[in-house]
């Protein structure tokens, strides 16, 4: 499954009213922790444990900044997971400890 990257003019069509509950990732190129847990995000979004059960988003920060304004409360710190059901969040998880692991404990949650 590839990975929607979400603008704030999609938002909402593609994210927050999307029927499957959904991961947005807030990255930026100059997070080093973000780069280092793209590629673990990308495997995770291909896996066919999650295809079709949840929809994986993406906000490049550096060129998408509105958009980690739009959520609230709004996305102050690299690397943010946000983690949707019923276009509503369930659950939010950021910070340098932040692993691929803690990322897939949220997601079975979800499913």
């Amino acid at each position: 499954m590839a990975i929607m990257e979400i603008t704030k003019e999609n938002f909402e069509a593609e994210f927050k009213n999307s029927p499957l509950p959904a991961v947005l990732d807030f990255w930026g190129p100059r997070c080093g922790h973000c780069m280092a847990l793209m590629p673990g995000y990308h495997e995770l979004a291909d896996s066919p444990k999650y295809s079709g059960k949840i929809k994986f988003c993406s906000v490049d920060t550096s060129t998408n900044r509105r958009v980690a304004m739009m959520v609230r409360p709004a996305v102050m710190a690299l690397p943010t997971f946000i983690f949707y059901k019923g276009g509503q969040e369930a659950a939010r998880l950021g910070g340098n400890n932040l692993t691929i692991e803690k990322i897939t404990a949220k997601l079975d949650e979800l499913v």
